[in-house]
């Protein structure tokens, strides 16, 4: 996501969010990676300190403090869908507590209003660069129930969705789930964190499309795709920035793998001898390689290139000798608890830890307050600041139109929190919408 992407933007944010003025380690064992139990957020009292030091004051904040930046990246969730109802954010409009904007179903005919739902597994709808566009209608934003109906119509696999009809798509019928919202009562933890830090409610996905271009933004703030191995081959590509299944075979056998041949976040943390990790959370890929909805699941693994682990294919990280620094999730652990926390952390899920559709909604909160405690009683929190998002905005309604300021996007809005001891609690909206 662009706002947080090159280190200055980042640093931009934080100077932003984080005012001064008011206005290699060892592995965990498989069993402590993920913690499976109900995780709820620290108490305050603790997350301002760490052991017996005294909490941090505002005299003493300020960006200059921030030693560790940590972006924690979720999957497929929209700002009104968790965030709507939050009070004082630009969510759902209202009117005496009613909302005062619909969706037209093209099944029905009906105008279909944004609705509480309880539901721990969502549906969701497609999220490609052509149902951005479709969702958002040139301004309208009226495109969504549309968009998942359709999808629900796309042929599947029984293998792949045991609620498939091979003839007629998915055997799902009712009221259309991308007009649902959560609100504190699903996502306790999620609205504890808006409460005590900062929740960005004008944050938007770096690309109007799927989870590969909003993920090679995060690593280098840019989508394409290369004819070659120069730089000056790359051209835009939100779409399909790689072949539509990877790796490929050449006729001979050996391995065809994307042109990322521009240059990535970390060529520039490695020359300024910044340190940095990408942690992976090993297991299934949250979302189909193609961006279809539906796909046999394909393993997620550290020395696997993949959607989710996409620096390897990168060229400055092949040439600098980087690849170490791709670890499994468990390392984040035993990093925290060490106080040797790099000075730059991306965290990705994997499936059933992502919140991507199916995937419950729960068990995603579970996994990352599980990530974000463990920072918290890091001797390295006082010096931390967390970015946690969602990549896009998984087909579900959101009523704010992106700012357009390239050919690249932005995309819908996302959810967004700051989390850190430094960090003056509230929503903060930049002077111009950007993520």
């Amino acid at each position: 996501m662009r706002f947080w992407l090159a280190l200055g933007v980042i640093l931009v944010l934080v100077i932003s969010g984080c005012i001064t003025q008011p206005p290699q380690s060892k592995q965990l064992p498989p069993g402590n990676q993920v913690q499976q139990g109900i995780q709820t957020p620290l108490p305050l009292s603790d997350q301002v300190r760490h052991g017996n030091q005294t909490p941090i004051s505002h005299q003493d904040s300020g960006i200059h403090k921030i030693k560790h930046v940590v972006i924690i990246m979720q999957e497929n969730r929209a700002f009104d869908h968790y965030f709507g109802t939050y009070p004082g954010a630009e969510g759902i409009p209202m009117e005496n507590g009613m909302p005062t904007v619909c969706v037209p179903d093209p099944g029905t005919g009906h105008c279909v209003q944004p609705y509480h739902s309880t539901k721990d597994k969502n549906e969701g709808g497609p999220h490609g660069d052509s149902n951005s566009v479709a969702d958002i209608d040139g301004g309208k934003m009226d495109g969504f129930i549309g968009q998942q109906e359709a999808a629900r119509k796309m042929p599947c696999e029984k293998s792949v969705d045991p609620e498939c009809n091979s003839k007629n798509g998915l055997n799902i019928t009712g009221l259309s789930d991308v007009m649902g919202y959560h609100d504190r009562g699903e996502i306790p933890n999620y609205w504890a964190y808006a409460d005590n830090f900062v929740l960005q409610d004008h944050m938007f996905a770096s690309a109007a499309s799927w989870s590969l271009p909003n993920h090679l933004f995060l690593v280098s703030g840019w989508s394409a795709k290369c004819a070659n191995s120069d730089p000056e081959s790359c051209k835009n590509e939100l779409a399909n920035p790689q072949s539509l299944t990877f790796p490929q075979k050449s006729k001979n056998g050996s391995i065809i793998q994307p042109n990322y041949a521009w240059t990535d976040i970390t060529y520039l943390l490695y020359k300024n001898n910044v340190s940095w990790a990408y942690y992976l959370d090993e297991g299934y890929q949250p979302d189909c390689e193609d961006d279809s909805m539906f796909c046999n699941p394909r393993t997620q693994k550290v020395g696997v290139p993949q959607i989710w682990n996409p620096l390897p294919w990168f060229e400055t990280v092949k040439q600098d000798n980087q690849t170490g620094n791709i670890q499994s999730l468990g390392n984040v652990f035993v990093a925290a608890k060490d106080g040797t926390l790099p000075s730059v952390v991306w965290i990705v899920p994997n499936s059933k830890d992502s919140e991507h559709p199916p995937a419950l909604v729960s068990r995603g909160q579970t996994y990352t307050t599980s990530i974000i405690n463990a920072i918290m009683q890091s001797p390295d929190w006082n010096s931390t600041a967390i970015f946690l998002a969602w990549d896009d905005w998984g087909g579900f309604y959101d009523h704010m139109v992106p700012p357009k300021v390239d050919e690249n996007g932005y995309g819908l809005r996302v959810p967004a929190l700051v989390i850190s001891p430094l960090c003056q609690k509230g929503l903060y909206r930049p002077p111009e919408p950007q993520l």
